[in-house]
């Protein structure tokens, strides 16, 4: 069972994320791994401010470690409700490190339910990271980001052919 930060942010995004999600919560629940949802739908401001951690005013990294993401707004998957990121929490708090044995159990058990893992991207692999985008690209492009201009979040989520 989610709890109710975490059911806040499932309500933002895709039905069928927001479901399989869930899943993934009860599956891990059985093994005694909780975890939250630290992150859902994010504006495109948001990305923004996120993208600028680590950079200078023209987007070079000038702090490596303190790089979040090398998604710029509106190539996130969670600018259109389609991605979220999970951590374990235990002790009233997400663990956020990667070694922590509950890490491959989630990324697992979240593969197991549909959901693809940020965890196996080569360049800069995202544990916390599950997306669901149905027949839609790994990452946002122009035809995405064009569907969200003229119809919104719905026109992007009818582009991916999930049902909701």
């Amino acid at each position: 069972m989610m709890d109710a930060i975490s059911e806040k942010r499932l309500i933002e995004v895709h039905p069928k994320l927001a479901e399989k999600i869930r899943s993934m919560a009860e599956l891990l629940e059985l093994e005694n791994i909780n975890i939250r949802v630290v992150e859902g739908l994010r504006s495109w401001k948001e990305q923004a401010a996120l993208y600028a951690e680590g950079r200078d005013a023209d987007g070079n990294i000038v702090k490596p470690k303190e790089v979040v993401t090398h998604a710029k707004p509106g190539t996130s998957w969670h600018n259109f409700g389609l991605a979220i990121d999970v951590a374990p929490f235990d002790l009233g708090i997400p663990d956020w490190n990667a070694n922590h044995p509950a890490w491959k159990r989630i990324v697992a058990v979240g593969e197991s339910v549909g959901l693809v893992s940020g965890a196996k991207w080569r360049s800069f692999p995202d544990y916390p990271h599950f997306q669901l985008t149905g027949q839609l690209p790994v990452s946002p492009d122009d035809a995405v980001r064009a569907a969200y201009e003229t119809g919104g979040m719905s026109a992007v989520w009818d582009d991916s052919g999930i049902e909701a």
